[in-house]
């Protein structure tokens, strides 16, 4: 359940007095989401969700958020519109956490993703990182390449919990991947967290994008490796060749990859799957059985991981390269 606030009715009635949103009808929370508290919100004006934002979120880094969804609205991008209050702040505090009630997108994100939405999530994915060229936010990525040795010696020996010599193997890997880490690609704001349950379909058409709070600056084709990561493997394991040639293709219809940018992906999605690996390794060995946080199995992002590591080009994601 992704409600770690409770928040009662006469509490969210207060705060709703900021607001132009009409008199409360009903809320509740929403089961899925692992980083904030999220509840549906009907008014007499309409579906809103509301979003406390927890400990795991850095306050600071809320208007970089906030500002960055509301410029992707106003550049055509479908994503949560920050709904303002009469004094023109979209921030505010309810239950003791920073809150914000943002406008509702219809759909529902898939489960089993096919081949058309691998295409569509890569148009979109493009058509963001056009979105933002002109943004004037800028958040580094405090879970890039310079972040996975310290949060791979902080979680130590204890690896090898989840499997027998996985800390040797992330040790490895990680010299490996910086060493080969390109340092001259182009960049700009990147999504971060392009999972499937971060993007809606409504009647078979992409609906919009949701869940920006990993946003930040970094290199834009490293975006594209974490949605390969994300949406073209199997349940079995298997990498779906069809699924990733989708979605580099709907990628390169709308954002054109120069050849070292292609050149670059196969390292780019080991360290995709490196980073998520390690924040799951962590959040497994760390965060207690009884918390509200779901932890994710890292053995899922192992797999993934040693499977980029045996990628030659970007020929094995799909990608013909005479096209390149």
């Amino acid at each position: 359940m992704a409600v770690y606030t409770d928040v009662t009715e006469p509490q969210l009635s207060d705060f709703l007095k900021d607001y132009d949103l009409g008199d409360l009808l009903s809320y509740k929370g929403i089961a899925e989401g692992v980083e904030n508290s999220n509840f549906l919100l009907r008014t007499t004006a309409g579906t809103f969700i509301l979003t406390l934002y927890e400990k795991r979120v850095n306050k600071g880094d809320l208007p970089f958020f906030v500002g960055l969804m509301r410029h992707l609205a106003s550049r055509g991008l479908s994503c949560p519109l920050p709904v303002e209050a009469r004094n023109g702040e979209t921030l505010g505090e309810l239950s003791g956490r920073p809150a914000a009630i943002f406008t509702f997108l219809e759909g529902m994100w898939t489960r089993r993703p096919g081949v058309a939405e691998c295409r569509a999530v890569g148009r979109a994915l493009a058509g963001m990182h056009g979105a933002t060229a002109d943004f004037e936010g800028h958040r580094p990525n405090a879970l890039s390449v310079s972040a996975w040795a310290p949060l791979a010696e902080s979680c130590g020996p204890q690896s090898n919990r989840v499997e027998p010599g996985l800390f040797t193997e992330i040790s490895r890997e990680l010299a490996e991947i910086e060493a080969l880490w390109p340092k001259d690609l182009p960049t700009g704001v990147i999504h971060a967290d392009l999972f499937p349950d971060n993007v809606f379909f409504l009647q078979g058409q992409l609906s919009g994008l949701i869940d920006f709070y990993f946003a930040c600056n970094d290199i834009l084709v490293y975006d594209l490796a974490i949605c390969l990561c994300a949406w073209c493997f199997e349940p079995d394991g298997a990498f779906n060749i069809t699924k990733g040639r989708a979605m580099i293709e709907g990628y390169r219809a709308v954002r054109p990859l120069s050849a070292r940018e292609i050149e670059a992906l196969p390292v780019l999605a080991r360290g995709a799957a490196m980073r998520f690996l390690l924040t799951r390794l962590y959040d497994w060995l760390n965060v207690p059985d009884d918390s509200f946080v779901t932890k994710k199995d890292p053995k899922e992002y192992l797999r993934k991981l040693r499977f980029h590591r045996g990628v030659k080009s970007a020929a094995d994601y799909g990608l013909h390269l005479e096209e390149a």
